[in-house]
């Protein structure tokens, strides 16, 4: 039985990824270092910071990886007035509010960023546990972040399902030993799938805590009630488990 949801931060709670991509391409570009969209995925798989500056620029320092990480932090909030939430995510917190389901969050982002981010949206007193890139030793897939999330909130990981929008934040939550749920309308739905989310949606518009159990539990996309595909969940996506 499910007892607690875990939130993935950018690309589940709040959408981020274009913010992202601008604010790495254009601090990689001060050093002169031109990058393809291509390139650019990597940041979007739920790596941390030092993941992605050495994935770019190679071995660095700790001093180094520090301040870089403060350049780009600044050219972020630049933008951060255009960061929102993702569709539905406030009107689902709600739901939960009003259960007796404890919520968390694990994201690959740095601390600081994490809370800044939960301050000025004001989410910061929602959750039960928030775990972060800088809590852990190694990031996603590596399940180290879900596997802190759960002893904090005191549920085992098997009475928790994750949310996540990208294959290794997929795969740490499985290999944690939890049901995923994978969240994206970007086309990756296969892909999710393929790493281990029992079902993906496009965002949480019209979701249910009854049916994200449903989907959970497995249950056939036939099964599931016809306000789930009217809210915007891809119920044939979903029942392909």
């Amino acid at each position: 039985m499910i007892q607690g949801i875990i939130f993935d931060m950018d690309g589940v709670l709040i959408d981020s990824h274009r913010v992202h991509r601008r604010a790495w391409r254009r601090f990689l570009a001060t050093l002169g270092k031109e990058v393809t969209d291509h390139e650019l995925e990597f940041i979007l798989e739920g790596r941390r910071r030092e993941e992605i500056l050495q994935y770019f620029l190679g071995a660095l320092s700790p001093a180094t990886i520090a301040e870089y990480g403060r350049q780009k932090a600044r050219l972020f909030d630049e933008s951060f007035e255009e960061i929102k939430l993702v569709p539905g995510v406030r009107d689902f917190l709600d739901a939960i509010k009003n259960s007796n389901l404890k919520i968390a969050i694990a994201t690959s982002a740095s601390s600081s960023r994490t809370w800044g981010t939960l301050r000025r949206l004001k989410l910061d007193e929602r959750f039960a546990a928030v775990v972060t890139g800088d809590d852990v030793a190694a990031g996603k897939p590596d399940p180290a972040v879900y596997r802190l999330a759960s002893g904090l909130m005191s549920v085992l990981p098997a009475e928790l399902v994750a949310l996540e929008d990208a294959t290794c934040g997929v795969q740490a939550a499985r290999s944690a030993g939890m049901r995923c749920i994978g969240v994206g309308s970007n086309g990756r739905a296969v892909e999710l799938q393929e790493a281990g989310a029992a079902a993906v949606i496009p965002d949480f518009v019209g979701l249910s805590l009854e049916n994200l159990f449903r989907f959970c539990s497995g249950t056939p996309a036939g099964a599931i009630s016809h306000s789930s595909a009217k809210s915007g969940i891809d119920a044939g996506t979903a029942g392909r488990a």
